[in-house]
């Protein structure tokens, strides 16, 4: 490949930001709870050639929470004593992904785009580096942010076990 890439190994819950000679950043993610899977409604993590269809987010708070891509004012922070939250809530930046591969991750019952597919931060007390989120790779609201900093929209994002 030529540029910059991501590249995100499911089995090693593991994202790296490369370019065409080396690793830029490497951060621990977390995918699906449920394994790997591009059905619309499996909330497993899609596989195979995407890219970074919007960025959304910059400039704003870490911990800041989004829902429905839109900022809801609020700043997330840490439970006192308690576990975090429930669900897989989307924090600090949004990268959405778009599928390249028409039948496996783009288009009909398999559109990662239509099945709201992020890069996102997610709260800083949440386990990272095992398979916790919905279907959507998870990251560290600093991680996330310094790779949303990092990447252009169009950014090739490649995703296998």
């Amino acid at each position: 490949m030529r540029g910059l890439w991501i590249e995100v190994d499911l089995g090693a819950q593991r994202l790296e930001l490369r370019d065409a000679e080396r690793r830029l950043m490497a951060f621990p993610i977390s995918s699906a709870a449920n394994g790997a899977g591009e059905r619309d409604g499996s909330g497993c993590t899609p596989r195979g050639r995407h890219r970074v269809r919007a960025r959304i987010g910059a400039g704003a708070a870490p911990g800041t929470v989004f829902v429905g891509r839109r900022p809801t004012g609020e700043v997330w922070r840490p439970a006192r004593g308690g576990a975090a939250p429930e669900g897989d809530p989307i924090l600090s930046r949004i990268l959405w992904l778009c599928g390249c591969e028409p039948g496996r991750n783009r288009l009909g019952a398999v559109d990662t785009m239509r099945r709201y597919i992020y890069i996102h931060g997610a709260p800083d007390d949440a386990p990272i580096g095992e398979p916790r989120s919905h279907g959507c790779i998870r990251m560290r609201n600093a991680d996330v942010i310094a790779l949303f900093d990092a990447v252009p929209v169009g950014t090739p994002v490649e995703i296998h076990e």
